[in-house]
Formats: C-alpha cells, structure tokens, sequence
C-alpha cells in the first residue's frame, strides 16, 4: 500500500546548491579525523536495477559509520563540534586526534550534550560527547524499544522517559538549553534553528562520497525523511542538476507529504507507530523545510510491509537494513502502484537511481 504526491511547487535547486557549495568541505575534514572514519561502500545492484526497470541501481551503505550502525553520527559529531567551537567563542581548529580535542573541549566542563531521539540520533550524540569527554542526556519517548535504549545507555548517557511522542520528546530537550548544557537536535524550532542546521551539513559527507566514486551523477535519489534532514542535504548537493528527488516517508507518519499538499509545514497527529522507527516524526524541521517544499519532486508513503520487503532485497545483495534504512528501496518499490509516478520522476530503463541504507 502506498500513496505518491507530486511537488508542484518549482524546484529551488539552484539556491540548495549555493548553500551547498558554501558547506562543502568542512565537515568531510573534520569527520575524517575522527575514530573508526572510512568512506562507506556505494554498491551497484544489478538485480535490483532488473526489477526496478532502471538502468542503474546505486545503494550507499551507512549500515555502519564511525563506528555506529547508523549515518546519524555524521550529523550529530559535525553539529556537536560546531555548537562547542560558538561555546568556546571561536575554532578548536588545529587538533588531529580526538585526545588532542579532548584537551582543547577541557576549559568548557562541566558539560552536557543533551537531545531527544528515537534511537540511533541519541546514541550518535552520546558517543561524540564520550568521545570528547562531556556528559550525555537523552531523552527517549516511552515507546522506544528497550534495545535502543539501552544502546544509547551503554554511551555513557543518562535517559529521560516521556510519556508520548517524538514532538513530545522534542519539547521536553527544548527546556534543557543553559550555561552548561547544549542541546544537540536534529530538527528545529522557532529560536533554535543554527545546530539543525549543522547537522544538515554533517550529512553532506556522504554526497561528497558518491561523487568522489566517479560516473554520473544520479538520475532519481530516493531518500527517507523523518524531519528531513538528510533529504535536506541531498537536495542541497543534487540541487541545481538534473536529479529528481523523491521523500520516502511511513504512511504513519507522512508529515512531509501533508505539508507538501498543503504548501505549508504540517503537524501529523499522532500515534505513529511504523516499524521505520526513526521516521516516525510528526512534522518535519523548519530547518530543512525550505529545501523540501522546493527541492523535492514527490513524496511517496509506504507501509510497514513495503518496508520489510526492502529489508529482504537488500539482504539478498549482503546489504544489513532496519525498516528505516529500507525505506528509501521501499519508495522505489512501491512507485509501481502509483500510475503515474514512473513518468513524473522521469524513471526509464537508463535511469541511474541512488537510495541510502541509513542503519543496518
């Protein structure tokens, strides 16, 4: 079961790939200094390719990434190290180990990395506050499985439970702020709109990757949205050039889509309860808005089942998911329910297509 909704609305390419173009660099430098850095693996699937009726199927896999099974770190670790740079009132530049940065963190503690999180956001933001040697406070919604949980606790984090939802989460992190507590979070809100904004940027590592593998740039990326961030940052790189962008979102919990229809940002009530756990956000980020009411060119929901079937394909090609990381595959797969969709994302049997495994 899905539902596809075409971006009518004209495309803001050209203003994503300025931006891009000015935060290009930075954090791929700083992100390859940290432990555990490799440039994860872009895989050609030839079979997926066949039942799609593409040409080319190209899976970026961030099943596991310094050192988390996650890409959410790329995010979390460049903001992380930006809010501690404006703390300390000017750049830790000049380390190249994290002992080194360690030492240069020192003067600011005691101090606290705080976020709300459905899982893999909260142990990222636990494992650079470790690393950095700061205190970690996590807050989860009450739903989150034990598991997850208890991952981000073996960071070293202190969890906080709330009753409810993500949004719920969300408000609770919001009160942390203070003199010795930065809030490290992945979407926004009105008067905290700089360290979302970083993590966007973070997540320019793994563009910056695919290009530097070579062939031409993709034709159609398929992306997961939750509060979409990281689609955020593939309309920010793609911007401008003829990729069509396509949000991959649970039908749970499709607040992008219902933004898009209604040419505003909108609130999808809960309960959401998808098995895509980490995209069961009710609203997307103010942060990343603008990019995905302009640089996205439709949005498909999926159901839990679509997802699983992704899960199945991409293991068949030695490739670990979650619901989550599927879901992009996921879109792809259901497109062929939606007449019409093919021919709007402009998908033919020479289409070089890119999906991301976000999280094994």
């Amino acid at each position: 079961m899905a539902r596809f909704v075409a971006n009518e609305r004209p495309r803001g390419g050209a203003a994503g790939a300025a931006r891009r173009d000015r935060a290009a660099g930075p954090a791929r430098a700083f992100h390859a200094r940290l432990p555990h850095y490799e440039r994860t693996p872009l895989i050609s699937a030839p079979a997926l390719a066949g039942e799609l009726g593409v040409g080319e199927v190209l899976v970026k896999d961030e099943s596991s990434r310094l050192g988390l099974p996650a890409f959410k770190m790329l995010g979390a670790s460049w903001a992380a190290y930006r809010a501690l740079e404006a703390r300390a009132g000017g750049s830790l530049d000049g380390w190249q180990t994290v002992d080194e940065l360690r030492r240069a963190v020192e003067p600011l503690r005691p101090l606290t990395l705080a976020c709300a999180t459905e899982g893999n956001h909260g142990r990222a933001v636990a494992r650079i506050a470790r690393l950095v040697g700061l205190d970690a406070h996590v807050i989860v919604p009450r739903h989150v499985a034990a598991a997850k949980v208890e991952a981000i606790r073996s960071e070293g984090a202190e969890i906080e439970t709330v009753d409810g939802s993500y949004e719920d989460a969300i408000e609770r992190s919001a009160e942390l702020g203070g003199d010795q507590t930065i809030v490290v979070s992945d979407t926004a809100w009105p008067g905290y709109e700089q360290i979302p904004g970083w993590v966007v940027e973070g997540y320019s590592t793994i563009f910056e990757e695919i290009e530097e593998a070579g062939g031409r740039a993709p034709d159609v990326v398929a992306v997961q949205m939750g509060v979409g961030s990281l689609a955020a940052a593939a309309v920010r790189h793609y911007g401008g050039g003829p990729a069509r962008i396509l949000g991959v979102e649970p039908l749970a919990a499709a607040c992008v889509m219902a933004s898009i229809e209604r040419g505003e940002m909108t609130t999808v009530p809960g309960p959401h309860e998808s098995t895509m756990g980490g995209l069961n956000c009710g609203r997307p980020s103010p942060v990343a808005w603008p990019d995905l009411s302009t640089g996205l060119d439709g949005v498909i929901a999926i159901d839990d089942a679509t997802a699983r079937s992704a899960i199945e394909r991409l293991a068949a090609i030695g490739v670990a998911a979650g619901a989550s990381g599927a879901a992009g595959l996921g879109g792809l797969l259901a497109l062929a329910e939606v007449p019409g969709a093919r021919e709007r994302l402009g998908l033919s049997d020479q289409s070089r297509v890119l999906v991301v495994d976000t999280e094994a």
